[in-house]
């Protein structure tokens, strides 16, 4: 996922296209696409703000959520649980089917 601009950036384009100039001015003034400088305007229309948006899924909101509980007791009770037995404990407990991380061969570079 791509980085927002930041704030300063993003107000400065806001500015010189509120004193008058337009969107593809702005851009290429400031070095950023034109589409990037259009969005940036109708966000600001539409939120009053030229910040970004939030990025990603709110905390607690994911389909695990509901088992945070279940899953943090169950890894306390074996810290050694590897990931596919604890998608197992779920499946088997709780009826609900997580893909488990697997784990990813560690390579020393001596």
């Amino acid at each position: 996922m791509g980085r927002s601009y930041s704030l300063d950036l993003r107000v400065r384009v806001v500015a010189f296209v509120e004193a008058g100039h337009s969107c593809r001015a702005a851009a290429r003034h400031f070095g950023v696409s034109d589409s990037c400088a259009i969005k940036l305007m109708r966000h600001r229309a539409q939120s009053g703000s030229p910040a970004p948006a939030q990025q990603g899924r709110p905390p607690g909101r994911g389909k695990l959520a509901p088992y945070e509980a279940f899953l943090v007791q169950t890894v306390e009770r074996q810290p050694d649980i590897t990931m596919p037995d604890l998608a197992a404990r779920l499946l088997a407990e709780h009826g609900v089917s997580a893909a488990p991380a697997l784990p990813v061969p560690l390579r020393l570079h001596i």
